[in-house]
């Protein structure tokens, strides 16, 4: 959806949301403009260009409708108006323009699930049993129990805990609703409604140029009708965890085909679905099968999950897990469109969970959190899908203090499942929920955002009162420090993404494979480009995209996540080295040896690197070979600002040089049993076997192109014969042959140089 080209270079069928850079706003926590100690639109405009320069393509900005903030905007009580503390309707307009004019794109939070309680909609629906928007909402009649007490329809528990249902004294009558009482869901079974969700709350912002929506519990319109109790699993509570019955309901294939049919596709809109319990793939994929026209991508949340108790009773009962268990689910969600017309998306934070670096990193030194927290940047940069990064991200803002109590927690859902624990009156619950709150609650995602070192953080003027409280950390994390610090989170953030974007091909698109699975520190993988095609453009899940040159690459991605060293994989067997025509670009980083480890300045970073800073004790370089060329590239894993240098100028005597000091390190290291032999002498094979003279090189190419030449030029002469009824389809399969002929020799001659090239080396 939404168009066949776009500027950023993605030519052909690959649509341009594929490659983009998403960034979420939560508008409250970003930037106060106007001193009421609460974020909004203009100071979200006045930060535009800030996104800009970190390489974002698409701001996607959380709910700002009119709403009475149950919670936090995802209680709309009009669509078609912005809730005052966050601007106006024309202030979207601005930021629309804003947006547009640096190349960008802006999405809005579309929450069609449910409405707030003070929407006209539902006001009418509960003025009475005969009013004809009774049925835009569920409605269901009392149950009474044995000794007459009036229950609810059903036993389910809502997320928020409690029941799903709530009673009506007017119409004597109980409403749905799975989140907070003051949401209650729409009815998707009613056609009126669906067709008045379209035009007003969709149809609406569209034709103000806005680019689409990130859609909110999009599974979740469509419920199993005969609305009947859940199982009990839970026999301390009346209320039981039912998502069975409202997720993945039977319509719900039906009802957003239509969604995109009537409201997305007319306006080339992209659309990013919530996709909550839904953990098979052979779920998943129907939704974003570019063949079904649903969805263009959604969010699965089995990895951002981890390590809560489950999403209901236990949710915030913190349950540790190992890296093998996060390795699986990543390389289940990064391997199941391979071989289908499907996308997924990358995200590791967003405004529901607690802050990656402090739930999947270590924050105990500043050392160790800024090494977290790139280690991180170059997980998410490096994986297939579409990449979505939340607001402070990009800086490594952290959860909030561990010595802050529950008076500072502001969510719905955390004070309600605190209640909950207090209620309980058993000390080790409260404690235990206490504790899994100060890892994974949704507050931590909505501290203001630290700008600067000022008081406030930069995010209101000195002196305000904000909504929730500053970090207080914000002096040492904060984004004006970091973009004047060359080795800092933000400037590591800018070029991992600019990397992403440089080799697409092969992050973007490519193909994942897992290694060492097992392995309990070390995060490895390959990253491959797709099969070239006889244009010389890869092909991604059977579109056609541009290639990095036409070639085919590989990636081994290695990332520590413990503090000790340690040794990396066998790059010469995992790239395969000795393999011809596959260009290999390995990118590497080590955690805790970039705490430890000595830091390089710019100009070591900058100066010619031997073979051998391919090791397992290096925390400060990696290395990029392109065996295409006589090059190796040296790459800081800080990045610095000379990005990729590229060695053009090397000597054969100071490769020889340099090879003859790897080769006696390395068979130093092989008696001492450390294993490092293999990883020099991989980068030495690869460096030699690729070096060419530029005669060759030239020749090569002009044969090349005088085929492809010739090739087309017969190709016209033929096809305008055949139009005209003068040339048939023999003719044409004996010019073809002949044109293949020619491609064969010329293969021949092309193997015949390189074997030359690789014994003159």
């Amino acid at each position: 959806m939404n168009g066949l080209y776009h500027e950023n270079g993605c030519l052909g069928k690959e649509p341009w949301w594929k490659d983009a850079t998403f960034y979420q706003v939560y508008p409250a926590s970003f930037k106060d403009s106007n001193g009421d100690g609460w974020g909004d639109i203009p100071g979200l405009i006045s930060k535009v260009d800030y996104l800009h320069e970190l390489g974002v393509d698409v701001v996607w900005l959380s709910p700002v409708f009119e709403s009475p903030q149950a919670d936090m905007g995802y209680d709309v009580s009009d669509y078609q108006k912005i809730y005052a503390p966050y601007g106006t309707v024309e202030d979207v307009d601005a930021l629309v323009k804003a947006c547009h004019i640096r190349g960008m794109k802006l999405i809005l939070d579309l929450v069609v699930n449910h409405t707030s309680i003070e929407h006209e909609w539902f006001k009418e629906s509960r003025s009475s049993k005969t009013n004809p928007k009774r049925d835009w909402y569920i409605w269901k009649p009392a149950r009474y129990d044995a000794e007459g007490h009036r229950i609810p329809p059903t036993n389910w528990r809502g997320y928020f805990a409690g029941s799903t249902w709530t009673w009506d004294e007017h119409t004597q009558e109980y409403y749905l609703h799975l989140y907070a009482s003051e949401q209650p869901d729409l009815n998707w079974e009613s056609e009126a409604c669906r067709e008045a969700i379209y035009e007003n709350t969709m149809c609406f912002w569209l034709e103000r140029g806005v680019d689409g929506f990130r859609i909110d519990t999009v599974n979740k319109y469509s419920k199993r009708t005969e609305y009947v109790d859940a199982p009990i699993t839970n026999p301390n509570s009346p209320y039981q965890p039912a998502p069975e019955m409202w997720c993945n309901g039977p319509r719900i294939h039906e009802f957003i085909h239509e969604m995109r049919s009537k409201a997305l596709e007319p306006y080339g809109a992209v659309s990013v679905g919530e996709l909550s319990n839904t953990p098979h793939p052979s779920q998943v994929l129907p939704y974003v099968s570019a063949a079904a026209e649903e969805l263009d991508m959604v969010f699965e949340f089995s990895m951002i999950r981890l390590g809560t108790g489950g999403m209901f009773g236990p949710k915030y009962i913190y349950v540790p897990f190992s890296l093998p268990q996060m390795k699986a689910i990543v390389s289940k969600w990064q391997t199941f469109i391979e071989g289908t017309d499907g996308w997924t998306t990358v995200f590791c934070e967003n405004h529901d969970n607690g802050r990656a670096v402090s739930r999947f990193g270590d924050c105990s030194t500043p050392e160790l959190w800024r090494a977290s927290a790139k280690t991180l940047a170059l997980w998410q940069a490096t994986l297939t899908g579409t990449l979505f990064l939340y607001q402070g991200q990009e800086i490594g803002m952290t959860n909030m203090p561990a010595t802050w109590g529950i008076d500072e927690y502001k969510d719905v859902e955390s004070l309600n499942f605190y209640a909950e624990a207090l209620a309980s009156g058993d000390p080790k619950t409260i404690a235990d929920t206490m504790h899994g709150l100060g890892i994974l609650a949704r507050d931590h995602s909505r501290i203001p955002f630290q700008w600067d070192d000022s008081p406030n953080a930069g995010f209101a003027d000195e002196g305000v009162k904000t909504w929730m409280r500053v970090h207080d950390d914000y002096r040492d994390i904060n984004a004006k420090n970091q973009a004047a610090d060359q080795g800092s989170v933000l400037h590591f953030y800018k070029k991992v993404l600019r990397l992403r974007k440089e080799y697409k091909e092969l992050f973007v698109f490519g193909t994942f494979r897992l290694l060492q699975a097992e392995h309990k520190a070390i995060f490895a993988y390959v990253k491959e480009s797709p099969s070239n095609t006889s244009d010389g453009h890869p092909q991604a899940n059977s579109h056609t995209v541009n290639g990095h040159g036409g070639k085919k690459r590989a990636a081994v991605v290695v990332l520590n996540f413990s503090k000790e060293t340690q040794d990396c994989p066998d790059v010469r067997s995992v790239l395969g080295c000795d393999d011809e025509g596959v260009a290999s670009l390995l990118v590497m980083s080590y955690a805790a040896a970039a705490a430890s480890g000595p830091k390089q300045t710019p100009q070591e970073a900058a100066a010619p690197q031997p073979p051998e800073v391919v090791s397992s004790q290096s925390a400060s370089t990696a290395s990029l070979v392109d065996v295409d060329t006589p090059s190796v590239r040296t790459v800081p894993s800080d990045f610095m600002e000379q990005d990729v240098q590229t060695e053009t100028q090397a000597t054969r005597q100071e490769l020889e040089d340099a090879a003859e000091r790897a080769r006696a390190e390395a068979s130093l290291a092989k008696k001492k049993g450390s294993g490092k032999a293999r990883k020099a002498d991989s980068v030495l094979t690869k460096w030699f076997s690729d070096l060419s003279d530029g005669a060759s090189t030239a020749l090569g190419a002009s044969n090349l192109a005088a085929v492809v030449g010739l090739s087309a030029f017969l190709g016209y002469k033929a096809w305008g014969l055949y139009e005209r009824g003068r040339l048939g389809w023999k003719n044409i399969g004996i010019g073809a042959g002949i044109i293949a002929g020619v491609g064969i020799i010329e293969g021949v001659f092309g193997r015949y140089l390189y074997k030359g090239k690789k014994k003159q080396s």
